[in-house]
């Protein structure tokens, strides 16, 4: 029997999670994770009547069994997506989640899935291919990307996109995010932000095919026998350590951002930053693959975010910017490409004497960016029905804002941007009442390194072989990215190499028997 758990709905479960906080305090920013963790644990069973949120189920540990045929360990969109591919090739599996709550970051993603070639592509017209998907993606990770995942990520991206749609998973409204050149990132059809849409229907289909999930219960170590994968110690509610067999694991546990330790000491000028990243990415998986002879790679890369409403810690989707508006000083001034690479523009925001940018747009962005809806009621927006009482609230001089708006306007008609060169992003003008603005600057995003992989999953040792049975996917790896993420490209490196994970570990565990 399974147990049934009222939870937050995904949004608001998510603003607890971030609940790290600006504080500049490593130490005290960790606790803030502890805390949220533990109060979510304490508060999951009754909170839904507060609410009104729907019910989810989840293995009660009573129904563990001593062995699978393979184990994996995080529940977000590559743990998720590795279950339902192994589960469909023929595999018995099984998900252990350390948090109370399944969907790591993947529940915080909004921009989109990047897609190249894909059938909704052809279907609205637009013209793109793999080729130029690879070299635009190439470019943004400063030519340092591993060539073999950029090539399986970006041929792969379109099949994904199909296999999502297959289970009712439809990412067919399209945009555009920071270094791409043309509209490739998918999401859903009426524009909402994709994470929880595609951690909802993942779940369904796991849930569909009855395929275990078991929260706080928390791996602590990958157990070699023989040299290979053979189960995980895992300790549920925090009640000593189990050890359950498989014949191979996958591991699929996120990134570090949320690390504040790990992440100064690899990258030392990011102390004091904020985090958009959920508590529980903490690195654990690289860590204990580390444990057992794992390599990594590009551990120093790690991205910050342009735009994070500061006091939450909340990211605010570079989908405002595909969708047109714009980033001005405080003197009401563009200064950058909104749409440059975000190590780009991060770097431009920080180079302003505030420290921090005003996100400004209209009516129309409004409408075509659901997750707009949910900043207003966060209260992360400001607006008024004309630009020049919009600037008096930010305090910004009105006549200037307004020949910025002016001016852009006139670029987009022109479709000519001759002061910063930006080309995408500006099919419609800022000109529908009334108008928004949300103040933001850079906060620690997504960890580019983690454990060196395959393009068939596979975890590589130091010695350069691979760790047979273990597979891995997702931000836990390390070479997709390279020194820069671009926007879009995370959700479909969960879904490809989630996939990937779950079909190469089925070949594996089959081929055994």
């Amino acid at each position: 029997m399974k147990k049934r758990i009222g939870l937050i709905s995904a949004l608001s479960m998510f603003m607890l999670l971030s609940g790290c906080g600006a504080n500049t305090d490593s130490t005290a920013d960790s606790s803030v994770a502890v805390e949220s963790k533990e109060s979510i644990a304490a508060s999951s069973e009754s909170v839904e009547a507060v609410t009104g949120a729907s019910e989810v189920t989840y293995t009660d540990p009573e129904e563990l069994k001593k062995s699978y045929d393979v184990i994996i360990i995080g529940s977000g969109g590559a743990g998720l997506t590795a279950a339902i591919s192994a589960k469909d090739a023929g595999l018995n599996p099984v998900i252990f989640e350390k948090m109370p709550v399944h969907g790591g970051n993947t529940m915080k993603s909004s921009a989109g899935m990047n897609a190249s070639a894909t059938k909704f592509q052809a279907e609205q017209g637009i013209a793109d291919s793999n080729e130029l998907f690879y070299e635009e993606t190439l470019a943004g990770g400063k030519g340092t990307n591993d060539p073999e995942l950029l090539h399986y990520l970006v041929d792969n991206s379109a099949s994904a996109i199909d296999w999502l749609d297959t289970m009712g998973i439809t990412l067919n409204n399209i945009t555009v995010t920071g270094g791409m050149s043309v509209n490739r990132t998918h999401r859903p059809s009426d524009g909402s932000a994709v994470g929880q849409y595609l951690v909802k229907g993942l779940y369904a289909n796991v849930m569909e095919r009855e395929i275990p999930l078991f929260v706080n219960s928390d791996v602590k170590e990958v157990i070699m026998t023989d040299d290979k994968a053979s189960g995980v110690k895992v300790d549920f509610n925090n009640e000593g350590e189990i050890t359950v067999s498989s014949d191979a694991v996958i591991i699929a546990t996120g990134g570090f951002g949320a690390d504040f330790d790990m992440v100064t000491e690899l990258a030392p000028q990011l102390e004091g930053y904020v985090t958009t990243n959920q508590p529980g990415s903490t690195g654990d998986g690289i860590k204990m693959a580390q444990a057992i002879g794992a390599a990594v790679v590009d551990m120093d890369q790690i991205q910050i975010h342009p735009t994070v409403h500061q006091e939450s810690s909340y990211l605010i989707t570079e989908a405002i910017r595909g969708e047109g508006a714009i980033l001005v000083n405080q003197q009401g001034e563009r200064f950058i490409n909104e749409l440059e690479t975000r190590d780009t523009v991060s770097a431009a925001i920080n180079a302003l004497e505030e420290g921090y940018a005003y996100l400004i747009f209209d009516a129309g962005v409004k409408d075509r960016v659901k997750a707009v809806n949910t900043y207003i009621e966060k209260g992360f927006v400001q607006s008024d029905e004309t630009i020049e009482a919009l600037a008096g609230q930010l305090g910004i001089d009105g006549a200037t804002l307004a020949q910025t708006l002016t001016t852009w306007n006139e670029t987009v008609a022109s479709q000519v941007d001759g002061a910063f060169n930006r080309t995408t992003g500006m099919v419609n003008p800022l000109a529908a009442a009334p108008y928004y603005a949300i103040q933001i600057a850079p906060g620690i995003h997504h960890t580019m390194g983690g454990l060196k992989i395959n393009a068939n999953a596979q975890v590589i040792s130091t010695e350069g072989t691979v760790i047979e049975g273990l597979y891995a996917a997702g931000e836990v790896t390390g070479g997709v990215h390279g020194s820069n993420r671009i926007g879009g490209n995370a959700v479909a490196d969960i879904i490809v190499f989630g996939r990937q994970a779950g079909n190469q570990s089925a070949s594996y565990v089959q081929s055994k028997e």
